[in-house]
């Protein structure tokens, strides 16, 4: 071989090397930033928040709340993803589907007494007096036991409650009086004891999930429905209802409640910032709803319905034997929550 040629050869090894070295310099560098972006051994945990209300509603807005609180305390190894205005079906659907295993939380109240049957209770009419009496029992042992049954027998564990405006009759004529019922179609959620105390005031109950409301009072399936301003907001009944009844028959709460399969399948440190971002939450939306109150019962006027006095006294005299003969189990809890000072 010539020097020439030899010198040829020498280069090509040496290019040839030169350019192996860089590949792999590369090729180690992609693996490096690979590796970084992997996460350390634990999978980020998703938890599904499904609910019934449109996004302008103080439960979205607090659950959103929660949606922060929880991913910032977690520094993202919790990711909350939140579905509004039943997209994950109506409020039984949804709780079946976390009793399943598909969802993780939903708001929820009555409801739950399909399976946690001291629930119940809370749908009694003119059974709590106002806001102060209706912490005390939320708050106190009754509360406590309420939530504990929950746990028990629905496999759900509330971890923030939210109180609820008085729930109002909606309707396209005047309801002053129990009379006025007469015929009156009205919607109620799948609870018994809806259906016994309006079938006491002399309507016609027809259970609905709340979803159907608008188009039942829109085909006429339904005359009526009763909810508090904030729902009645959320689903534009103004727009196919004249007039909001002021019966206040039942002042109740609601719940947030994750399914307790879950919840203890978490790692002890995230079950501690769940329940404390729960706390915040109820806080939080505790604000929202003393604010919305009285705007949103200005805003139904303003949208067009009129408000009509109702004989209060003459409703709560038509329902007052409702518990004791029709539901002799919910007897003593009934007692207790009216003693409750």
């Amino acid at each position: 071989m010539s020097l020439q040629c030899f010198k040829k050869s020498l280069w090509a090894v040496l290019l040839i090397f030169v350019f192996s070295a860089v590949l792999a310099g590369c090729g180690g560098q992609d693996k490096s930033k690979q590796q970084a972006a992997a996460p350390k051994g634990e999978e980020k945990i998703v938890l599904k928040f499904g609910h019934i209300v449109n996004t302008d509603n103080s439960w979205h807005k607090a659950a959103e709340k929660f949606k922060e609180i929880v991913e910032t305390k977690s520094k993202g190894r919790v990711q909350v993803n939140i579905y509004p205005n039943s997209q994950l079906g109506s409020e039984r659907a949804t709780i079946e589907a976390i009793q399943l295993g598909s969802v993780d939380m939903t708001i929820t109240g009555e409801t739950l007494q399909l399976w946690a049957p001291k629930v119940g209770i809370m749908a009694a009419l003119y059974m709590i007096r106002d806001s102060d009496h209706l912490k005390k029992v939320v708050t106190g042992p009754i509360g406590k036991e309420i939530e504990n049954e929950i746990i028990e027998k629905a496999g759900l564990r509330p971890i923030a409650w939210f109180e609820r405006g008085p729930r109002e009759l909606t309707s396209n004529r005047p309801i002053r009086t129990p009379e006025d019922l007469k015929g009156f179609k009205i919607r109620i959620p799948e609870v018994p004891l809806f259906l016994e105390s309006w079938r006491a005031l002399g309507a016609n109950p027809v259970p609905m999930a709340f979803s159907e409301i608008f188009t039942g009072l829109q085909q006429g399936t339904i005359d009526g429905q009763e909810n508090p301003y904030a729902m009645i907001h959320t689903a534009s009944l103004f727009e196919v209802q004249k007039y909001i009844n002021k019966t206040d028959h039942v002042r109740t709460w609601i719940y947030v409640v994750i399914g307790e399969k879950r919840f203890k399948s978490l790692p002890p440190d995230i079950q501690q910032i769940i329940l404390d971002a729960g706390k915040e939450m109820q806080e939080y939306e505790h604000k929202l709803f003393l604010q919305d109150e009285d705007r949103l019962y200005k805003d139904l006027q303003a949208k067009g319905m009129q408000v009509v006095e109702v004989d209060k006294a003459a409703f709560a005299a038509k329902v007052k034997d409702v518990v004791p003969t029709k539901f002799p189990a919910y007897k003593d809890l009934y007692q207790r929550i009216i003693d409750t000072k």
